[in-house]
């Protein structure tokens, strides 16, 4: 099989990134400290770089290791930390890969040592080649792709970085030398010297980095390209122009549109890998993608290019907007209804459900999470299968009772992924209510801790405080037992739920609309008017047997006893007269909530839609005093 870098490379132009010492500068890295380092003490802000160019369209990312060789780090006192600082530096970079999801390559970044060798020099060239083995193999143990050996000066050292590169890895490698404003390097070598020499070496790419500009590098490009005859794939990676000192500042001078133009024009002409060097930015690195992808290059697969700006390395991506729920909340009366997934693998029936809620106008739909502590399937799984199958939009119960702090993220980001955005935090019944007692609850967390994780990741961040890459766009949920005993403990409880962050509450059933109306007016006088919207749990009862066991036998579920007296006198007509009586709590709730939420038992979703019969028109504002959320 191909190597992934050989693979994308037969397949079209390749966009690199742009500098990293300019970068680490602009955000307040002094020009006399050592760049590499940063990866030790400040990797956080190498990730954000990296993710920065990533963001802006870049195929290839290079590693903050351009000087990480063990001459070069001697100056500042960091020669013992080359195996550090190398694998850091790639373990920085693919952190930047996790965090933004994109199939970027990583590229091993290796830069001259700054000793000038024999015979010019007094270097001998095993002891170069030495110091190369032992950046590379660090390079090598940190994870990255391929290899970018750039800004040499030397054809010797060149032949001594390469050799190194062939002695510990097969890596693809891309080498480019830098050449002077007279189309030759420092030494004197021509663009068709070094050509024939980087072939004979067999390197993977032949190019030139840095240099002056991009008209220059065009014009070596133009040799090298004449002189091989296209044999081998090119690499050009300039400057962005002469650097100029402004006050106490570096700058320079090349424009994104600049750089854009440089794009188009070594791409035409046959170049394989394009990006920038020192003093190029994001900026620079979206110009260039936005040249290339109206390029009429066919059959090349590119990554979504998403507006970057600089000099903002605590930016994070925008969420991606409000849920649908979201967007209705206080201005429409919304209706969801409940769906239990299956116990077994077989999903049909749920699915078909939903089609049936969906036909009789239901907009949402919650999921259950294993109720009663009882295996189902994933919550999870079934809300992505309604949204692909059925096009609802779901809101999942999401229970603490089954992870721990690293699965509750992990399940999180793979929700929103999947689209699931709609969340309602639970701490879970526990296991000793299921079919599997001896099993082992774990909640690190409770629901209010849960709340905050959720609102720390639309902040775009884990609990630990690091990066997901994006803000995330969750609608939080939370529940409320008005027939709880104690009502003192769970508006409190309920307080702290809405102090976390709650977007919505969403209660447990009730039978009579005024267990809720008390409960209010009780949280009203302690802490004043619940601040967010309310959807009222409605659950309507089957018969006079099924009614008992719910209020004696199931926890959160109080009936009032007009409802227990209701279903006894209802007799063989218990399903009936439960469907009314939930008509009537419906109707009553217009006026007091935000919406409801209905729970069918046994999975009669029929009876759901025969409650909702009553109700044609829910584009009703909630009857709230002064337009507030009750």
């Amino acid at each position: 099989m191909a190597h992934p870098f050989l693979e994308r490379l037969s397949r079209g132009p390749i966009l690199c990134d742009g500098a990293m010492g300019t970068q680490l500068y602009e955000r307040g890295v002094p020009l006399d400290a050592c760049f590499d380092e940063v990866n030790l003490s400040n990797p956080s802000l190498v990730v954000e770089i990296h993710r920065d160019y990533i963001l802006a369209g870049a195929e290839i990312i290079e590693t903050n290791s351009f000087g990480a060789n063990r001459f070069k780090l001697e100056p500042h006192g960091f020669s013992h930390l080359v195996r550090q600082i190398n694998r850091q530096a790639a373990r920085n970079a693919r952190e930047a890969r996790e965090i933004t999801g994109q199939p970027v390559l990583i590229a091993g970044s290796i830069g001259p040592t700054g000793r000038t060798l024999a015979p010019i020099g007094t270097t001998p060239p095993e002891v170069v080649r030495d110091a190369y083995r032992e950046q590379i193999s660090a390079l090598l143990e940190g994870g990255v792709d391929l290899l970018i050996i750039e800004t040499i000066f030397q054809l010797e050292e060149m032949r001594q970085a390469v050799l190194a590169a062939w002695d510990v890895c097969d890596l693809p490698i891309v080498a480019q030398m830098t050449f002077a404003s007279d189309g030759r390097t420092i030494h004197g070598h021509t663009p068709e010297e070094v050509i024939h020499t980087l072939m004979e070496l067999g390197v993977t790419v032949a190019g030139v980095n840095c240099s002056v500009g991009p008209r220059p590098t065009l014009e070596v490009l133009k040799h090298m390209l004449s002189e091989s005859g296209g044999a081998i794939p090119l690499a050009g990676q300039p400057n962005a122009g002469w650097p100029r000192h402004l006050g106490n500042r570096v700058i320079f001078t090349a424009s994104p549109d600049y750089f854009a133009d440089y794009a188009r024009e070594a791409i035409t002409l046959g170049v394989s890998v394009v990006g920038g060097c020192c003093g190029t930015t994001p900026a620079h690195i979206q110009a260039m993608r936005k040249a290339l992808d109206v390029l009429e290059i066919p059959d090349i697969r590119r990554p979504a290019v998403i507006e970057v700006r600089t000099r903002r390395p605590r930016e994070l991506l925008a969420a991606e907007g409000p849920t649908r729920l979201a967007q209705k909340l206080g201005k429409e009366f919304v209706v969801s209804v409940e769906i239990d997934p299956p116990k077994g693998l077989n999903p049909h029936k749920a699915l078909a459900g939903a089609q049936l809620l969906k036909g009789a106008g239901v907009e949402f739909i919650n999921v259950a999470d294993s109720p009663m502590a009882r295996v189902r399937m994933s919550a999870l799984a079934l809300c992505a299968l309604i949204q692909q199958h059925v096009e609802v939009e779901t809101i999942l119960h999401f229970t603490t009772r089954d992870r721990n702090l690293m699965g509750l993220q992990s399940d999180l980001i793979g929700a929103h992924a999947l689209g699931v955005r709609n969340i309602i935090a639970l701490t879970g019944d526990p296991p000793t209510l299921g079919n599997y007692p001896q099993a082992t609850a774990v909640y690190d967390v409770d629901s209010i801790g849960l709340v905050k994780i959720i609102k720390q990741f639309n902040q775009g961040m884990d609990v630990g405080g690091a990066s997901i890459g994006q803000m995330a766009s969750f609608t939080v949920a939370v529940a409320c037992d008005p027939t709880r005993p104690n009502l003192d403990e769970e508006i409190e409880r309920l307080h702290r739920k809405i102090e976390a962050g709650a977007d919505l509450v969403m209660t447990q059933p009730v039978f009579a609309l005024s267990v809720w109306t008390d409960f209010l007016r009780r949280y009203e006088e302690r802490y004043g008017p619940i601040p967010v919207p309310v959807l009222l749990g409605i659950l309507p009862l089957q018969s006079h047997r099924h009614a008992e066991f719910l209020h004696n036998e199931v926890p959160g579920i109080t009936l009032t006893e007009e409802a227990r007296e209701r279903m006894r006198l209802a007799g063989p007509e218990g399903r009936r007269e439960g469907v009314r009586m939930a008509q009537e709590l419906l109707l009553e709730a217009r006026e007091a909530v935000h919406g409801i939420y209905i729970m069918p038992s046994f999975g009669r979703y029929e009876v759901a839609a025969e409650v909702l019969e009553i109700l044609p028109d829910r584009r009703l504002l909630a009857a709230v005093p002064g337009g507030q959320p009750s």
